[in-house]
């Protein structure tokens, strides 16, 4: 027996009786709370469900209120007199359902069967409608209900970051040494205990001390402490939680979706259309979520199910159902299980948004393999694992990284390798082949171009491509999915829209192209602050409009509207003359109002895909877009609000679609610094109307002082924000 063992196992006997029997409390205490902080989750979503429950019966309960009782006639007998109970105060569905059927009967020239037929025609619409009624939160209300259920999903969230092994592996061992323990609480039954039966408990009781007065134990628990504050929704207050909605509404409304069931319609639609076995088999593919962050809809999930089941797929969903995500849950999942090296080639323009993408849904590293540093970065990557971001251009030149044991490749925007013959696709074949895994994306709708949809599969699948009749595609969409569906998966917005926020807003960071960053170094040095802004589209090579012509092309494949806004002239005109003749017109401030309706007008009578450029300050307000489902916002705003009024041209009622909104954002430019200064208005007016509040109880409700008001734009000068610029680039003023 060693020296230490000895001692431990003195302090043991002298703990004996009480100290023991205290001991083993305070760990029943601790396993207690480790088990409340394991089950939160799952405890959460429960009581998210209820509340939900309560918001659509609410919501079925309004629906009926405005369905006449007549509504009930293709229900019900021929024989049964609707009109009569009409006449009796029972005029909709909804006060049908507030009594029972002998209140119904007692009404004279209503008989028991009808009373009978008409409650449970009322009971089957309700049903029904139930099942169609979708539940949105409403920031402009704020009801009770749903500040108590955002609450709840914020705790949710914070549940999410609970160390589940740490706390197992503490409940499991502490649980078995409370229980090998238990004789040395009483010290009469010590007496009783001889040899190794006596001398096992005293081990045990010694190790749970250990167990307790470890430091990692005791830094263990007061995580615990924290998160038990984090998952309790009391915490959460209504002005935080609907601001923390405010900044993450999608993660919100992806929560909610996980929480209700599906029709088997609406699951069928969300899952491609596959035939049954194969959806069956990819459903029961397990997704290992333990290294993604992001929540995702249930149509996501099939989606990364979907690229590991097949190993080798293209992912076709519309523009806005998030490929991305469902491209990085995939590699998170392959992670988890020990993959290592993931690779992205993707075009320039979006490189910087998929580094942006990784750090924010996973825990994995990014690593940018572009521009000078290249090779370093590559062989960073290829020593420490991670996620691996390229463009097709810069893929050539990474020499060793065809053989490097890539578990999955990622091909973003895949139509740029249609042509086999262009050495970007070549380029792609060789990495592709030598993958263990890959996964393409692209959102241009495949039905119609069987060909280039050939050349896509023959990187990934041959035989899939060589079989591959264009009668499918003829038969209409879903007979082409249905056959391809080995290797493609597309969802259009209206298979998934119960499952969609009415809002889905993207940041679209850019790095700029060599070009771009002379003209932003030149307007810089002149200390020109509006030129700053603008100069990302001053280049023939701009990363911006590069990026905006992207989007643009996607939504025409669609066949969707877009809407342009811009604070300048000059940047409606470089976007004007790259589209071409898909602008219906430009609204500016030169343009009368009712000359601004007629454009707008045009622009909603066009068929198809159309698109419409404004200042930002001359069609931001008075005018309804509702023609427009994609909208752009070329530089970022001096105030959040006049972007939240510009997109509300096209999201607000009469909008049958789904809105997205892409901000076009230059990394390394003022375009940071301006958004530094949106968070920060955006804060500091949430904190202001969080006080005005409560002005009662603060002295400054009664302060005649001067104050600058929360967002005014003088707080922080254009011409700080360009010294801090000139300071970065190291130009002296």
């Amino acid at each position: 027996m060693t020296e230490g063992h000895a001692g431990d196992l003195a302090s043991a006997r002298g703990m004996v009786g009480a100290a023991a029997k205290a001991l083993m409390a305070r760990a029943g205490v601790l396993a207690g709370r480790a088990h409340a902080l394991l089950g939160a989750s799952e405890a959460l979503r429960e009581r998210a469900g209820d509340q939900l429950g309560g918001l659509l019966d609410e919501l079925v309960r309004t629906e009926l209120a405005q369905r006449p009782i007549t509504d009930l006639r293709g229900l019900v007998g021929k024989g049964v007199r609707l009109n009569v109970l009409d006449d009796a105060g029972y005029s909709t569905v909804e006060r049908v359902l507030r009594v029972d059927v002998h209140r119904l009967q007692a009404v004279q020239g209503v008989g028991q069967q009808s009373a009978r037929q008409v409650h449970a025609a009322a009971r089957r619409l309700a049903r029904d409608t139930r099942l169609e009624v979708r539940f949105r939160f409403d920031p402009d209300r704020k009801r009770p209900a749903e500040t108590q259920l955002l609450a709840t999903l914020a705790a949710a969230r914070r549940a999410g970051g609970v160390p589940q092994e740490p706390l197992r592996r503490f409940v499991a061992r502490a649980e078995a040494l409370v229980r090998a323990a238990e004789p040395t609480s009483s010290r009469a039954g010590m007496l009783f205990r001889f040899g190794s039966r006596k001398q096992d408990a005293l081990v045990a009781l010694a190790r749970l001390d250990a167990l307790l007065s470890d430091p990692s134990t005791r830094a263990l628990f007061q995580e615990v402490e924290q998160l038990e504050r984090a998952v309790d929704p009391a915490t959460h207050r209504p002005d935080q939680v609907w601001r923390e909605f405010g900044q993450d509404a999608a993660a919100f409304t992806a929560l909610v979706s996980t929480l209700t069931g599906h029709r088997d319609d609406e699951r069928e639609a969300a899952q491609g259309f596959l035939p049954d076995e194969l959806r069956q088999a990819i459903s029961a593919v397990p997704l290992d979520t333990r290294r993604l962050r992001a929540t995702l809809r249930g149509y996501q999930v099939f989606g990364a199910q979907y690229a590991i089941h097949r190993e080798r797929a293209v992912l076709g969903d519309e523009m806005g159902l998030g490929k991305t995500v469902q491209a990085l849950a995939t590699i998170a999942h392959l992670a988890a299980n020990g993959q290592t090296r993931f690779l992205v080639v993707c075009p320039a323009s979006v490189q910087v948004n998929w580094l942006n993408e990784i750090s924010k849904h996973t825990d994995l590293t990014g690593h940018s393999l572009h521009g000078a540093d290249r090779l370093i970065a590559m062989h960073h990557w290829l020593r420490t694992g991670g996620v691996a971001v390229t463009t097709f251009t810069t893929l050539g030149k990474l020499t060793g990284i065809t053989g490097s044991g890539i578990a999955l490749v990622v091909v973003d925007e895949a139509h740029y390798v249609k042509n086999p013959n262009a050495q970007r696709a070549r380029h792609v074949a060789a990495v592709v082949g030598e993958a263990q895994r890959a996964l393409f994306l692209t959102g241009t709708p495949m039905e119609n171009r069987v060909e280039e949809f050939r050349n896509l599969v023959e990187h990934l699948q041959p035989a899939v491509a060589r079989g591959l009749d264009p009668a499918d595609a003829l038969a209409g969409a879903k007979r082409f999915r249905r056959a391809v569906a080995s290797v493609y998966l597309r969802r259009n917005q209206e298979d998934v829209l119960t499952e969609l926020p009415d809002k889905i807003e993207v940041e679209d960071w850019v790095r700029f192209s060599p070009d771009d960053s002379a003209a932003y170094e030149q307007a810089v040095r002149s200390g020109n602050f509006m030129a700053m802004r603008r100069a990302a589209f001053a280049s023939s090579q701009s990363a911006k409009l590069e990026r905006l012509v992207e989007v643009v092309r996607e939504a025409r494949e669609d066949g969707l509207k877009v809407l342009v806004f811009s604070t300048f002239l000059d940047v409606l005109e470089v976007v004007r003359v790259a589209l071409g003749a898909a602008v219906v017109g430009v609204i500016t401030g030169a343009v009368p109002p009712a000359a601004r309706q007629r454009v707008v007008d045009d622009f909603t009578r066009r068929e198809g895909h159309a698109v419409l450029l404004s200042q930002i300050d001359a069609g931001g307000v008075g005018l309804n877009v509702q023609a427009a489902s994609v909208v752009i916002i070329a530089e970022p705003q001096w105030k959040p609000g006049t972007e939240e009024q510009a997109i509300a041209r096209a999201h607000r009622m009469g909008q049958v679609r789904k809105v997205q909104v892409h901000r076009l954002l230059a990394q390394s430019s003022v375009d940071e610094r301006i958004r530094e200064v949106q968070e920060r208005k955006s804060t500091l007016f949430d904190e202001f109307a969080r006080k005005s509040d409560a002005k009662d109880a603060d002295r400054r409700a009664t302060d005649t002082t001067e104050h600058r008001p929360a967002d005014d734009g003088a707080a922080v000068t254009e011409q700080g924000i360009v010294r801090a610029e000139q300071h970065r680039l190291g130009i002296t003023a």
